[in-house]
């Protein structure tokens, strides 16, 4: 393919873990992937990684939780690419499940919130323009059956535990479903995807997470969905979950 039919995605949060892994799988298939991360060194690292094993990836620097670094990483977008096909909203900080929602540091909560859920609504709005000029525009927001209000491990059996990062993503499926309303003539298919407990952090696969390339692949699903794929859904492993 040449760079005017060759697809076109970026991933936030992208040096390690399940980004890093959604970049290999979005590359494998012919892709070209920009690759993001705050810590210029771990992007560059990760993106060098990808590119010895002969995948089409691009790093660039980007904060999603501070407007300047967003804006300027769209104006190189539309300098170098002149649009976007597939915005893949995966930044996320902050699993706090040992604080209390009734003795939460506000401003550890206000942080969150500024990624996960802001972190993704300024990404969407900046790159609107760009993935308006894609035949096959896509969002995907990566969030967690911990801001659903049903199933395993979602709010109501939670207590009083994880407040920032739960109710982050509760707000993130939220968003998902107004974006997608606001899009819905546009072509523009916008769903929130849940990876389930995955292997992102050492210790965690012997209390059951499952690996990261099977986590990865659920998003990677919603990244190419066909025209006529759903839109404003909340998924896991392409299944439909509660909200």
């Amino acid at each position: 393919m040449d760079k005017h039919t060759q697809r076109i995605a970026l991933v936030t949060g992208a040096n390690r873990g399940l980004g890093l892994e959604v970049c290999r799988q979005l590359a494998r298939q012919g892709i070209t992937v920009i690759l993001t991360a705050r810590d210029r060194n771990k992007g560059e690292q990760a993106t060098q990684q990808l590119l010895e094993e002969g995948l089409q990836v691009i790093f660039k620097p980007l904060d999603v939780a501070d407007d300047q670094s967003v804006n300027q990483l769209v104006e190189q977008l539309e300098a170098e690419q002149g649009r976007l096909d597939i915005l893949i909203n995966n930044a996320g900080i902050n699993f706090d499940f040992q604080q209390p929602v009734l003795a939460a540091d506000l401003q550890e909560v206000q942080d969150t919130f500024n990624t996960n859920l802001l972190g993704a609504w300024r990404m969407t709005q900046a790159c609107l323009p760009l993935l308006q000029k894609s035949q096959q525009g896509r969002v995907v927001n990566v969030s967690s059956g911990a801001g659903s209000f049903a199933g395993p491990r979602g709010l109501l059996e939670q207590g009083g535990g994880l407040p920032a990062y739960a109710i982050s993503k509760a707000a993130l499926n939220a968003l998902t479903v107004k974006i997608s309303r606001a899009l819905q003539e546009t072509g523009i298919l916008v769903n929130a995807v849940c990876p389930n407990f995955t292997a992102t952090y050492p210790g965690t696969a012997e209390m059951g997470a499952r690996p990261v390339p099977e986590g990865a692949a659920g998003i990677v699903w919603a990244a190419m969905l066909p025209d006529d794929g759903p839109t404003g859904g909340f998924f896991r492993d392409g299944k439909p979950l509660p909200w």
